[in-house]
């Protein structure tokens, strides 16, 4: 059994920088898709960035490209998402998933096994 635990989330301005970390438990990250999703008051949860298991392959959302970017420390067993230039409308619960024995880089929802609990990112312009 995975467990995620999230951190790095806080109050930031606009134009701020902040890099959120996923820390799992549990388990290897070795063999396991990891991904970033945000969940604003009233909205749905959105993806925002995933990675393959080698950390060579990734994909961002394209309200976040060129802003966000995910990496992912295997021997560390720790997935990141560094956002720059911070926005008011980024603001919302990140959360990281897991999806243990898939290589690809997954986008939605439903192909994630494992979820962290989520860290609050909010940005004040």
């Amino acid at each position: 059994q995975v467990q995620l635990v999230e951190s790095g989330g806080g109050l930031m301005q606009a134009g701020d920088s902040l890099r959120l970390s996923c820390i799992a438990s549990g388990g290897t990250l070795s063999y396991t898709a990891m991904g970033w999703f945000r969940q604003a008051p009233g909205k749905e949860r959105e993806f925002v960035a995933g990675i393959n298991w080698r950390g060579d392959s990734t994909r961002v959302t394209d309200s976040v490209k060129g802003r966000f970017t995910i990496s992912r420390d295997n021997a560390k067993n720790t997935a990141y998402l560094q956002m720059n230039n911070l926005k008011p409308e980024d603001t919302a619960v990140y959360y990281c998933a897991a999806r243990p024995g898939n290589v690809a880089v997954l986008t939605t929802v439903r192909e994630y096994s494992y979820w962290g609990q989520g860290t609050q990112v909010t940005v004040s312009s």
